[in-house]
């Protein structure tokens, strides 16, 4: 049985057409597990008046992406989930989403699987997963490479984004739940699916199955829009900073390997001090 993990806080619209989306789904084989955070625009009266089948787990605020995610899988694992999905709150999923994400992990027991990614605006792919040279810190955008009629199946990439993730009861009973304690808000999602790879589950973008996004929407968008020296510190040291040196330093030491280290560190730490002002 698939549960669908959705940690929100605030930003009720969003929840809501996420929520409509996915009732509207070609298979409707799945509860859904809504994580509310302390929400305060009336997030959580609306999904009790409006989505009553809806499992609701709450935290007072402090909980941020990996930690309310979890508590939500720890909740889907108790009511016998055999697989969990992860989801935010600002996505659109494809009719067909569910089934096609289904249907290839029947065909693929073992594996975590994410999906293709669209702009909500104009329909476009915009993130295809990626895989990443760790002698050079060099990521490979599979969009970039892939011709429009490859653009279909499975590809493998070296991790994925938590916004659309289907993982296995299997990958959940191996290596854990996500890493709160070390990465409580970015990267603990890429840090996920690398480590599940590691342990031999392969992890494929599913390209058959679409969720649409907001790309203008996301933290780190939005952040460095509203460029300033306290955005500048909360970029590297917040725990909502996309450029969080210290989650960059432990997801580096986690995760690469040992000769490639020094350069990835030094290459990195140079990408996040001056990247911020660059995009």
């Amino acid at each position: 049985m698939l549960y669908i993990v959705i940690p929100v806080f605030n930003r009720k619209e969003f929840t809501r057409a996420c929520l409509h989306s996915l009732q509207q789904q070609t298979t409707l084989a799945f509860t859904i597990v809504v994580v509310d955070d302390g929400s305060t625009d009336g997030t959580g009266q609306m999904l009790r008046e409006e989505f009553p089948a809806v499992l609701i787990e709450e935290g007072d605020g402090n909980l941020f992406w990996t930690a309310g995610v979890n508590l939500g899988i720890r909740r889907a694992l108790r009511e016998g989930a055999t697989q969990v999905m992860t989801l935010n709150n600002d996505v659109l999923a494809a009719p067909d989403f569910v089934a096609d994400m289904l249907a290839k992990a029947a065909q693929h027991p073992t594996a975590v699987l994410g999906a293709l990614e669209l702009d909500v605006a104009t329909g476009q792919p915009v993130y295809g997963g990626e895989t990443l040279d760790w002698r050079t810190n060099t990521r490979h955008d599979l969009l970039a490479q892939l011709p429009a009629t490859q653009r279909h199946g499975l590809h493998p990439v070296t991790y994925l984004p938590g916004r659309g993730l289907l993982i296995p009861r299997a990958v959940l009973e191996t290596i854990g739940l996500f890493d709160e304690k070390h990465l409580p808000h970015y990267l603990a999602d890429f840090d996920y699916t690398s480590v599940a790879r590691r342990h031999g589950f392969p992890v494929y973008c599913n390209y058959d199955a679409h969720l649409s996004t907001y790309p203008e929407e996301s933290g780190q968008e939005i952040t460095r829009r509203r460029r300033s020296i306290r955005g500048y510190y909360q970029h590297l040291f917040g725990i909502r900073g996309g450029g969080n040196l210290r989650n960059f330093t432990w997801f580096s030491f986690k995760n690469c390997p040992r000769p490639y280290l020094p350069y990835f560190l030094l290459n990195g730490y140079a990408r996040r001090l001056v990247g911020y002002f660059l995009h």
